[in-house]
């Protein structure tokens, strides 16, 4: 399902126009965007939460050559699916 998919999908379920769901999508993505660059949890209830992991700095190889190479530490997103969203997609 790709944004635009989504974006008609939620139009469809909530009576709003393509463009006033397009605007909530976009403010959803970018509150939970800055809350995680703030280093917060975002817990949607039954749906899951997002948060921050820390990747420590480590030694890796170059695939064309071989030679040993540093990749930096990283912060990386990160979600967890909540029960209830696991259990509707093993249902």
């Amino acid at each position: 399902m790709t944004k635009a998919d989504l974006v008609n999908e939620m139009a469809e379920k909530t009576g709003f126009s393509k463009v006033d769901t397009e605007k909530c999508l976009k403010a959803l993505i970018e509150t939970v965007t800055e809350a995680l660059k703030q280093g917060d949890k975002v817990a949607l209830v039954g749906f899951g939460t997002f948060s921050v992991g820390e990747r420590a700095e480590r030694t890796g190889k170059n695939p064309q050559t071989g030679a040993a190479i540093k990749i930096s530490a990283a912060k990386t997103p990160k979600f967890k699916a909540g029960k209830v969203l696991k259990d509707a997609v093993n249902a």
